[in-house]
Parts: structure tokens; sequence; C-alpha cells
């Protein structure tokens, strides 16, 4: 794209005299100009062409006086090009014509007849204007993008992982609802952070929310906002969720965790964006896209009458599935590394390195916490290990686990679970689980990498080991 100085100007006039005069005056001071005679032509030059400024008559032969069809024309530019300075003009100048256009987006107004020394001046000014607002929107999309980086979660070296990374740079640029699958510790909100990071939407607001933390009682409240005297402490208005987001992304994870008695509403504002806050009946609208993450079956959630279909297909426009890290045994030790330099930079430590044995042992384990619990792993050592190099018995997994690994086949590190299910597998791990930290539920759920909710859910349908 040309920069701002090169572009032309879009000179909007019913008469013809007018826009040549403009067009040799731009000339004359190396302007280029794009001629419009009628609102409909502009809008289609600006559809075809990167523009400067637009210099926008404000009555054409329809309504020669009230100025109404330059003001619908600047909302129109407006709207279209956010960014785009606006100069109108009008030779039925008035001080409530002038505040109309400026609330419609004009950037600043002249009568005709013109003084060309003014006007000149006044386009030059929202020229240097524009190629700074354009250098901050810049500039702030770069940090937006640095911000989110991709960091030590992110390595993707695997093949399945670089199909992940395909996906996103696919999608993220569009509107589209997405849904993340995928275990507890895959890293699905850095993967919804990535999409909001490449999206249209990158400026605007990204918000998120655990499902699993919010109560039923404040779901309305919480995503649609109330007004004051809704309830007994309702003392002031408040926004919800989807308002707060609007024109960005509202991320909500774990959503299998929403209350059936609330998913109708969910539905309603994912399909007209339209919603009333508690405690009134005016109807509000939010431009927000929305994108999902659980590690729930949602298609047997769907059979047990526990979450609605059409919500689901809703949800699910787009469906990104994360791999466990288990299954990315190529980013593993890479993001090892970068985590160990993380933790280390963060508490002022040198960085350790990885041993040969170590890494094999790394590689045996089956992260069962997948990518947070090797971050929580790498932290741990650089805190408590003394060592330049990290020893086998530096790392705080079971003696007992490290041992049967290292004496299990390295080309097949699933040997003791040949004929296990997955349910089986996961009975195991908690009940193992429970047994080291004798039933202390917020370590068990650490070390599994599991919310509280979500390891009660599974002791409740098979109850393991003692609860404490």
């Amino acid at each position: 794209m040309s920069s701002v100085a090169q572009l032309p100007v879009l000179v909007v006039d019913d008469q013809i005299d007018v826009r040549n005069a403009l067009r040799l005056s731009l000339k004359a001071k190396g302007w280029g100009s794009l001629l419009a005679e009628s609102p409909a032509q502009a809008l289609e030059l600006l559809g075809k062409h990167d523009v400067a400024i637009a210099l926008v008559d404000l009555n054409y032969a329809r309504d020669t006086t009230s100025g109404d069809e330059g003001i619908a024309l600047i909302e129109q530019l407006s709207q279209r090009a956010p960014l785009l300075p606006i100069v109108a003009m009008t030779a039925w100048g008035n001080v409530e014509l002038a505040v109309r256009a400026m609330r419609a987006g004009a950037r600043d107004f002249i009568e005709k007849p013109w003084d060309n020394a003014r006007l000149m001046t006044i386009l030059q000014n929202q020229q240097a204007l524009a190629q700074s607002q354009r250098r901050a929107a810049a500039l702030s999309a770069e940090h937006v993008h640095r911000q989110s980086g991709l960091g030590a979660s992110f390595i993707a070296e695997s093949a399945s992982m670089r199909s992940v990374l395909d996906m996103i740079e696919r999608v993220a640029p569009t509107d589209a609802n997405i849904l993340i699958l995928g275990e507890n510790g895959t890293g699905k909100g850095i993967i919804a952070t990535q999409i909001h990071a490449r999206s249209a939407r990158r400026l605007e607001p990204l918000l998120k929310v655990n499902m699993g933390a919010i109560a039923e009682s404040v779901f309305e409240s919480e995503f649609f906002g109330h007004v004051r005297g809704a309830f007994t402490d309702a003392k002031s208005d408040r926004i919800g969720r989807f308002e707060a987001a609007d024109g960005g992304t509202l991320f909500l994870d774990e959503i299998a965790n929403i209350p059936p008695s609330q998913q109708p509403k969910l539905l309603r504002v994912l399909e007209s964006g339209e919603f009333e806050r508690l405690g009134s009946s005016q109807t509000r609208h939010a431009n927000t896209r929305l994108i999902s993450a659980t590690n729930a079956d949602l298609a047997m959630e769907v059979n047990a009458g526990r979450f609605r279909k059409d919500l689901w297909f809703r949800l699910n426009t787009i469906e990104v599935h994360l791999p466990p890290l288990r299954e990315r045994k190529e980013d593993l030790i890479p993001m090892a590394r970068a985590f160990l330099t993380r933790a280390a930079a963060r508490y002022g430590r040198i960085t350790p390195k990885l041993s040969d044995s170590v890494e094999k042992q790394l590689l045996r384990y089956p992260w069962p916490g997948n990518v947070r619990e090797l971050e929580h792993m790498m932290e741990r050592i650089v805190l408590i290990c003394p060592n330049p190099v990290i020893a086998l018995e530096d790392l705080p997994f079971p003696t007992t686990r490290a041992a049967s690994l290292a004496a299990a086949d390295t080309s097949d590190p699933w040997t003791e679970i040949d004929d296990m299910r997955l349910d089986a597998m996961e009975d195991r791990m908690i009940e193992r689980a429970m047994r080291r930290f004798d039933g202390n539920i917020h370590r068990v759920s650490e070390v599994l990498g599991l919310t509280r909710q979500a390891l009660y859910r599974r002791l409740q349908k098979r109850p393991i080991g003692t609860i404490r």
C-alpha cells in the first residue's frame, strides 16, 4: 500500500466547476485527486482505491440546504474507513451544520467559497494527523502481537502443532466462533489469545471467563449485566461480559460447565447479538466474537441431555484440536529449555541445563498435566536445583514412577498400560495422586493439571481414595 502522502484526495461535489477547481488546486500542491459527483460514486471509489483525505460537500442536487445527504455520506465513509480524515464543505455553512458534520465523523469544516491557503493548511494538518494515527495503530498492533507472542508454551516443532498453527492462521482473521478442544493444561487459553491477536479485533478487548467459576445464580448478571435494584445487592448499574467485550473477543473456558438453564440465553446472544440487562426490558446489542474451550466430549454431553445441540453447533463453527504433550515429543525438550530460561529470568537465577539422562526421562514421562505440568516442573527445578546441570534426582515426579520409566522399554513408554482403557488409566492416575498426597484435593488437582471442580466431578463419578 502507498504511504499516506502519496495517496489522492477524494473530492465529492455535485458541481463540475467546483470539482475541477479543487483538482487544479490540489495538483498545484502535489496532491492527486479522485473526483465523485455523488455519494454513491464516492463510496464506489473508496471501495476501489486507498485515499489520503475525503473532501466532502454536504449538499447535493436532491437537497441543496439541509446537509443531510453529506452527513449520511460522512457517516458511511467513517464506518468503512475509521482512520480516514474527512473535511466537510458547504456553501450553506452554519454552526449547527458544522457540529452535525463533526459528530458524524468529519475532522474539520470549511465554507464555500473557500480560502485556498486555509484549505491546503487543513489538508496538510489532516495528512500529518492521519500518518500519526496510522503509525500508532501499527505500533499498538505490534505491541499486542509481541505481548501475546508465541512464547515457550507455543513452540511448534511437531507436525500436530504445526497443523494447529496453520488452522489458526486461516481462521483467526474471520469472525467465526471457534471451539478449542483438548485436555487440561494443553494451552487452550494461549491459543485463544493467539487467535485474538491475529484477528481484525486485536486492538479491542479480549475478556477471559472460566465457566467453572461462574455460579448459576449470578450467570445473567455476569454475562449480561444488571440495573440498580435488580436484586438485593444491586446498588448500581453494571455492564456484563458481552457488553464489556463489544467489538472484541470473549473467551469462555470450560464451556461444558454452563448450566442447562442458562444455555438458551447464551444461544440467543450468539444468534442475534441481543440481550437485556438483568432487571431491564431494554434490548441491547453486542458485536462480540466468541471463542470457547473445553476438555469435555460435548457430543457425549449432548447425547446425555446436558448440553443443547443447537448451542454446540453455534459454538463450533470451527474446531481446533490441541494435542496432549505426550503426542508432541518434538516440542517437549525445546519447551522445557524455554520454561527454564523464563523461570530463571523471573527469579534472577542462572538457567540450569538439562542432562542427556534427564531429557530421556522427560521424554518417557506421560505428562498427565500436559504443558502446564511441564512449566510448573521447570519452575520448581529452577527454585530448588543447586547445580548448573539438572540431575535425575532433581526431577520432582515420584521416584517409583521414574524407576518404572527407566526400566521400561524406551521405544514404547506405554508398555505398562497397553491393555488399559482410557477411563481405567484416569482412575489409576487419580488414585496414585490421591495416595501420594494423602487425599489433599488442592495438591492432587495441581499435579494432575485439573481444576478442583473438574477433579470433584471425576471423584463423584468414580469415588477414589480419601478426600480431606
